[in-house]
Order: structure tokens, then C-alpha cells, then sequence
């Protein structure tokens, strides 16, 4: 390996994985400030919300991967166009695309391991994600007796406590019982109690009590109402809380999801899908042409020759009085029905169109990710050599807003497709496709060193242009010779 081709290297493999942990990160924190209420005050231990950002970090790669890439070509390029160092490389005799080649070599690597992530890694981390993330945001609050507030996290009970000490201990404590099915309620009021739990109940030592316990008459001769009192110096009061403590849905139950399926998975999916398209469009035609055939018994069975019949205003008129309010009711019912049969097969139909949509837009995302990172590295790098700033001034600037740019487009086209109004390849493509000739144009433009982005040369182009238009003004027009 050439000694230039190990320096471009260093060069670019450096600020790629500082920009790299540095988006993840970024998109790590908006993920935990998107689902803060979900993952606060639930009592979660800490290794459950670091296996889950573990699984929501394999899900980003798909936006940090091509933006850091394009930043830290960029940057690369930049650097060495800043301090002089790609025109040493000029002089020497290699020209831009020769020394892109071995950068172009690794970010060929890159994407076919993005690919190979995509297809074999990303199912099963989406697959631990959302099983993981269904179960977070199911999980039932963590009982917390606040002092002054009634609590009604337990089923059936509303607890309310004056002041509660750090040992456990708790005073002035109120208990509403909603459990009796009969309609009569309970109150336990104590002067001080004890509280201590385990993985499946709370349990609750009360001293110095009452227990008031109302209650219907026992028969319907004496519709009375009954008021029991009674004292306590000390009992227990056991809650379950089985229903707080999270519990691990089984992983199967969310395979057939797309986002969790490799390209394997989503063909025969997508085959499955099409077939039960075929079957309800078969059906659905059977049964609503029922519906509208027509009855020749005789056709077949006789010689006997009918006239046609001219038929003029209204068909209704044609038909007997007698039979006339039964016929018509008859029909009524008959396109009721068919509208009901239509409409419920339409929704089907919908369904399964758009299922088909979504696995074929999925199939497609295996292969963008890679076409992508090859995109914005042909428009990072030009872009780096012909601005010539490096650092995290500029390039930062161009990065994003090409980025962007790419984004908006690709967010775009994946939603007109999943709506029907695009093509599913092309929803997806379709940015990469646009791109395309931009990378294109910014390769062949650093190529003969255009200063494409260089303020000087538009000011003195500029200044050029004033002067020129000064010149003309000043020189006399349309002068005759004498």
C-alpha cells in the first residue's frame, strides 16, 4: 500500500468513528426523551433501560452510518485541501480519483456490511426492541405512597397517608376498600402502620384502628342498611401487586412483524399475502356475481321461442301491483346485502394492499442503506476538496444540509409509497436517484479544481461584472462617423 493511500486513510477513519458515536449518541438521547415517561418512575433496574438502548442503537445505525460517512469525508477532504495537502497529492501525479480509491475501497466494505447488518443483525435487534419496548410501556406504575395524596394504583383500593418516615413507617393512615361486589364499602383508618413488600404482595402492619364495614340487608325483608365497627390494636392488610412487576412477552408473538424479517422472511411474506389477495378477490367475485345471475331455468329444456319485449319508462311499472311492494323489497334487501359484502371485502382488500406495500418498501431498505453510504461519500468527498475546511466549522454546516436534503426527499418518497401514490421501488430509490447526478457534478467539479464554493472567486467574479457594466455605461452608444 502507498504511503499516500495509508494517510488518506488515517485521515478519514478517525473523524468517521468520533461522528459516528457522536450521532448515536445524539439519537440515543432523542429516543430516551421520546419515551422519558414511559422508562421514569416505573421502577425499572438499570441494565433494562441499557439493553434497551443497546437494541434502539442497532435501529439508528440506518441514520448515523450514511451521515457520518458524508461528515467525515467531508472533513477529510477538507483538512487536506486546508492545509495544502491534496495539492501535494496533485503535484505528485495523482489525481483526485486515484486518491479516493482506497476510501472508495473501504466505503465499499462499509456498505456491504450494512447490507449484511441490514438483512441478518437489524431483524433480530428490532425483533428484542420492540418485544422490549411492548412490555415498558405495558408495565403498570410502581406503587408510591406519597404523604397527602390518595394513591389508587392497586385495583379495587384508595390509600391515603398524613406523613411517611424513611424506615417504612407510615401515620394517619386511610383505606377505602371498593372490592365488595354487594355494593357496601370499608374504611380502615390507623393511627400508624408498617409498610414492607415483596415481588408479589404488599403488606401493611395498621396499629391503633377502626374498621368501619357497611353493608345491604342480608334479605330483601329488611332493606336496612348495617354499620359494623370494629377496634383494632393491630392487623395486616395484604395487596397484591403481582400485576406491577414487569413480565417478558414471549419474542414470537412479534416475528411476523416486517421490520423484523430478512429478505428471506419478507418473500415468503409477500407471497402469503398475495395469495390471500387472490383468494378473497375470488371470493368476493363468486359472491356478489350470485347475486346477479340470471335465472333460465327453461333455457335448454324448450323449443319454445319468445318474443323480445320492448320495455319503455319505468321497469317497475312492467310488474304486477300485487307483486310490485315484495319485488322491490326483495331487491332493496338483495343491495343491502351486497353493499355489506362489498364493503367488508374492500376493507380486506385494503389491508392486505397495504401489508404488501410495506414488506416491499422493507425489501427495499435492505439494499438503501448500502446505496447510500456509497452516495453521500461521492458527494462528502468532492464537496470536502473543493470548500477546503476542515474542522467542525464548515463541513458540519454542508453535511447537515445535505443531509437533509437527502432525508426530506427519502422521507418524502417512503410515505407517497406507503400511501399507494408511488411505486414502492421508486419510493425508496428515488432520493439516491436525485442525488445521484448531484455527486456526479460535485466529483467532476473538484476534479478540475472548480472553486465552486470559494468566496473569493464570487467576488471577484462579482466585482468583475460591476465593473464591466460600468465601462459599457460610460462609453458613448451609436456614434456616428463624421
Amino acid at each position: 500500500m502507498k504511503k499516500i493511500h495509508l494517510l488518506l486513510l488515517k485521515a478519514f477513519i478517525r473523524p468517521f468513528f468520533v461522528t459516528f458515536f457522536i450521532v448515536m449518541f445524539i439519537l440515543l438521547m432523542l429516543f430516551l426523551f421520546k419515551y422519558v415517561d414511559d422508562l421514569i418512575g416505573k421502577g425499572f433496574e438499570w441494565y433494562i433501560i441499557l439493553e434497551l438502548m443497546y437494541y434502539a442503537s442497532a435501529a439508528n445505525v440506518s441514520m448515523a452510518l450514511p451521515l457520518s460517512i458524508l461528515l467525515s469525508s467531508i472533513m477529510t477532504f477538507g483538512t487536506l485541501g486546508e492545509n495544502y495537502e491534496l495539492v501535494a497529492i496533485k503535484s505528485a501525479g495523482v489525481s483526485l480519483q486515484k486518491a479516493m480509491m482506497p476510501l472508495l475501497t473501504l466505503i465499499i466494505f462499509i456498505a456491504i456490511g450494512s447490507f449484511f447488518f441490514s438483512d441478518y443483525m437489524l431483524p433480530k435487534a428490532n425483533l428484542k426492541y420492540g418485544s422490549l419496548l411492548w412490555d415498558i410501556t405495558n408495565k403498570k406504575l410502581s406503587f408510591l405512597i406519597k404523604p397527602g395524596v390518595f394513591n389508587n394504583s392497586i385495583p379495587g383500593y384508595s390509600i391515603r397517608v398524613d406523613k411517611k418516615g424513611e424506615d417504612g413507617s407510615l401515620y394517619d393512615v386511610m383505606i377505602y376498600d371498593h372490592t365488595n361486589t354487594s355494593g357496601g364499602s370499608k374504611i380502615i383508618l390507623a393511627k400508624e402502620g408498617k409498610m414492607s413488600s415483596d415481588d408479589k404482595y404488599l403488606l401493611l402492619k395498621l396499629k391503633n384502628g377502626v374498621r368501619y364495614e357497611e353493608s345491604s340487608g342480608r334479605n330483601n325483608y329488611n332493606p336496612r342498611q348495617e354499620l359494623t365497627r370494629m377496634r383494632f390494636e393491630e392487623t395486616d392488610q395484604k395487596f397484591d401487586i403481582s400485576s406491577f412487576k414487569m413480565s417478558r412477552t414471549n419474542e414470537q408473538e412479534f416475528k411476523g412483524n416486517t421490520q423484523m424479517l430478512n429478505l428471506k422472511g419478507l418473500k415468503k411474506k409477500e407471497d402469503s399475502l398475495s395469495k390471500e389477495l387472490d383468494s378473497i378477490n375470488k371470493f368476493a367475485a363468486v359472491n356478489v356475481h350470485s347475486y346477479y345471475k340470471q335465472n333460465n331455468y327453461t333455457k335448454g329444456y324448450t323449443k319454445v321461442k319468445a318474443p323480445l319485449k320492448t320495455i319503455k319508462g319505468e321497469i317497475v311499472k312492467e310488474l304486477q301491483p300485487t307483486q310490485r311492494l315484495s319485488i322491490i323489497q326483495t331487491a332493496l334487501d338483495q343491495a343491502t346485502t351486497i353493499k355489506q359484502t362489498t364493503a367488508g371485502r374492500i376493507t380486506d382488500f385494503e389491508d392486505r394492499t397495504k401489508n404488501i406495500i410495506k414488506v416491499q418498501i422493507e425489501f427495499q431498505r435492505k439494499f438503501t442503506l448500502a446505496a447510500s453510504c456509497l452516495l453521500l461519500f461521492f458527494i462528502g468527498a468532492p464537496l470536502g476538496a473543493i470548500i477546503r475546511k476542515g474542522g467542525l466549522g464548515l463541513p458540519v454546516v454542508m453535511a447537515i444540509v445535505f443531509f437533509l436534503l437527502y432525508h426530506i426527499i427519502a422521507t418524502v418518497s417512503e410515505k407517497s409509497a406507503t400511501t399507494g401514490s408511488l411505486m414502492p421501488f421508486f419510493g425508496m430509490w428515488l432520493a439516491i436517484f436525485v442525488l445521484s447526478p448531484l455527486g456526479a457534478f460535485l466529483t467532476y467539479k473538484a476534479t478540475v479544481d472548480s472553486a465552486l464554493f470559494d468566496i473569493d472567486y464570487f467576488k471577484q467574479l462579482a466585482i468583475g461584472f460591476f465593473k464591466k457594466k460600468k465601462k459599457d455605461l460610460g462609453t458613448p452608444q451609436n456614434l456616428k462617423s463624421s
